[in-house]
């Protein structure tokens, strides 16, 4: 089927499914998603440990992005590791959402394969790497070059019980860098429209392959954390939320802000996913919002597992020194010896998950 889900479909999808309950992943010795999954830096072993102590837990839901870049320099090697995740993955109880693209470059530069730099000190995420990076999306003539990774990795997976739902494209237009509290990030208005171009063809091409489970692109614009009503209409957002199967979004809002936007996109009828949230310094904190979560039926995906080398504990740059309380963690939830941050937190995500 070459067209979006029936609003039907998609109801029906999501009632044979439990409740999510998840986090995005990366392993707490990769600094971005390359070094994640290119061939000298695949750490299983650290991945199944930390798989491990979340299944523990009750988590059964993780959310990972793959790197166009790494497809093109190892497309078998690739493939073979997402196998090799997947199986392990559904060894500890999970299933697994697959993002293809990504414009959180926070780092600043182009994806490159090879040994990355390290974190900077004290720095949120110092490292991201987008898919298949700014210059790329700015150039359609590379375009065929992302339709082809595009249709590989769902060709090879597109019916694949371990891998529950795709998300096309993180963020798109997403020009990585941080700004501040009240802003996710600053982008230009022409990587707005290259990647809006790019994001409507990466939804045909991929229902082209004919893949069995959902496809979705989070909607993720919020100008104002105040200001939940006005959320969602840039128009990345407008085409995300009527082109995806399952409507999926982002937000680090407080629990009032989560509420609202939750009653504006149930007017879609469709299964909502909130693919990212969690950021305890700016009221999204896991004690309010996982049993609103829960109480909804919305599956939900918290940033960050293990505290790593993304360094994604810290405050995103702009908090003020001020408003950041002594030892409290903005994401994540372990340790790097797998301990709770907060043992009242991972007694809650057991205790819902146990209903």
């Amino acid at each position: 089927m070459y067209t979006q889900w029936p609003a039907e479909q998609a109801r029906e999808w999501y009632q044979q499914q439990r409740w999510g309950c998840g986090f995005n992943y990366l392993p707490r010795t990769a600094v971005n998603w390359l070094e994640m999954w290119q061939a000298e830096s695949f750490d299983l072993l650290t991945i199944e440990q930390e798989l491990r102590w979340a299944s523990r837990y009750g988590y059964n839901q993780l959310r990972t992005n793959l790197p166009f870049t790494v497809w093109q320099a190892d497309r078998n090697g690739l493939l073979n590791r997402i196998d090799r995740f997947l199986a392990v993955a559904d060894a500890c109880g999970f299933q697994v959402m697959l993002t293809l693209l990504d414009d959180c470059a926070f780092s600043g530069d182009e994806p490159v394969t090879g040994r990355q730099k390290a974190p900077r000190p004290g720095v949120h995420n110092s490292q991201a790497a987008g898919s298949p990076g700014r210059a790329k999306v700015l150039d359609p003539g590379i375009w065929p070059q992302i339709k082809a990774y595009v249709q590989d990795v769902i060709g090879c997976f597109g019916r694949d019980a371990r891998v529950t739902v795709w998300d096309l494209y993180n963020e798109p237009g997403n020009g990585g860098i941080f700004c501040g509290v009240n802003q996710y990030a600053e982008y230009d208005d022409r990587l707005a429209i290259y990647a809006l171009s790019l994001m409507i063809e990466v939804f045909r091409w991929a229902r082209q392959a004919v893949p069995r489970q959902p496809l979705t692109v989070a909607a993720w614009h919020l100008p104002d954390r105040q200001a939940c009503h006005q959320a969602f209409r840039h128009p990345i957002d407008v085409a995300a939320l009527h082109l995806s199967d399952v409507v999926s979004y982002h937000a680090y809002v407080d629990t009032p802000g989560q509420v609202a936007l939750l009653a504006r996109l149930a007017a879609f009828q469709r299964p909502v996913l909130c693919t990212e949230w969690l950021a305890r310094h700016v009221g999204s904190v896991m004690e309010e919002q996982l049993p609103l979560f829960r109480a909804q039926g919305v599956a939900c995906y918290h940033w960050g597992l293990v505290q790593g080398k993304t360094q994604t504990w810290l405050p995103w740059p702009g908090i003020p020194p001020d408003d950041t309380p002594a030892g409290l963690w903005f994401h994540d939830v372990l340790t790097p010896d797998g301990q709770p941050f907060s043992e009242r937190e991972m007694a809650l995500v057991t205790r819902l998950n146990r209903m």
